[in-house]
């Protein structure tokens, strides 16, 4: 599984890297993911990030 975060509509607000510190964490103002793959211990973590992201800029590959 694999994440990513759209730049051009995250807001910044760091839910996702309260959520899943093990994938997303702050560059300056946005969210990165900062893994090339979602470990499988904190994928429905990384899932809950997505769903609970406010302005719903995390994408998920399976």
């Amino acid at each position: 599984m694999k994440a990513k975060v759209d730049q051009d509509v995250c807001i910044g607000c760091a839910l996702c890297t309260q959520i899943c510190p093990e994938v997303f964490r702050m560059e300056g103002d946005k969210s990165v993911v900062y893994v090339d793959i979602v470990p499988k211990e904190v994928e429905d973590a990384c899932r809950e990030a997505s769903d609970e992201c406010p302005v719903s800029c995390i994408y998920i590959v399976e």
